[in-house]
């Protein structure tokens, strides 16, 4: 009988586990500088692009901070001096209109990059919508490290492309769904980023909704009252239980689905 061998010291890239396929360097095992190797957004995130020699030179600048619930990030006009990587919480995106109404437009998620390189000044305002975790870099750290890695570019090419797909699906649901569809819609979307593995099986969730009911309206274009409404609406339906203000479980995710219109 023939005996193999493997040796267990850790493999550098672009080699491979023999025993598990592509090897993932981890904390114990790679060259990853000690502040990024508990963070997923390295694998999940823009950093999942970059060498640990990359990491390393990119982790001189970094600096790893929270931000409590209704603080802002980043002032539209504003020049921009950093980007993040949010490591934990929600983030959202406004615009504000020369009377000084202010419309949120878009929510970021863990590993999602908050801010947009090349841009000479900021475009939106960014505040924390629950407290969030951030890790920080300067600007030109981050937009040198494009330069040299064509992966990186990729990949914020792909974040860009998504929030591009989610924003259509917002103007669909000012544009054509009733009141009751863009309720449904915004707690599947909040779903599926919270918990994508328990959407895609259509299991039972609880969460928190990072807006509140004020912002969810601002948010689809509707009252408060008519939030408050269909979500209670939602909950006669047994689709959802509310368990408090801000935070309910989805117990009939097919059935929501449906009435939020999707396909």
């Amino acid at each position: 009988m023939e005996l193999l061998f493997f040796s267990l010291r850790p493999i550098d890239p672009p080699m491979a586990n023999p025993l598990n396929g592509p090897y993932r360097l981890d904390v114990h095992n790679s060259e990853v500088p000690v502040i990024c190797r508990s963070c997923e957004a390295r694998h999940k995130g823009i950093c999942g692009a970059l060498t640990p020699q990359q990491l390393l030179t990119l982790s001189k600048d970094t600096t790893k901070h929270r931000v409590a619930a209704d603080q802002q990030i980043s002032a539209e006009g504003g020049q921009p001096r950093s980007f993040s990587n949010i490591m934990s919480g929600v983030v959202k995106i406004s615009k504000l209109m020369a009377d000084g109404r202010q419309q949120i437009v878009a929510l970021q998620f863990a590993p999602d990059l908050v801010g947009r390189p090349y841009d000479a000044q900021n475009k939106t305002s960014v505040d924390a919508a629950t407290d969030v975790r951030l890790c920080t870099f300067p600007v030109k750290a981050l937009e040198e490290m494009i330069v040299e890695s064509p992966d990186l570019e990729h990949r914020l090419h792909q974040q860009n492309l998504r929030e591009l797909d989610e924003a259509r699906d917002l103007l669909l649901a000012l544009g054509r769904k009733s009141a009751s569809e863009r309720v449904a819609s915004f707690i599947c979307y909040i779903a599926s980023h919270i918990d994508p593995e328990a959407t895609e099986n259509h299991t039972k969730l609880s969460f928190q909704i990072p807006l509140k009911r004020s912002d969810i309206a601002d948010f689809l274009g509707l009252t408060l009252e008519t939030v408050s409404r269909q979500m209670t609406k939602l909950r006669q339906a047994g689709v959802i239980s509310i368990i408090d203000r801000r935070s309910i479980e989805i117990t009939n995710l097919a059935k929501l689905e449906k009435l939020a219109g999707a396909k």
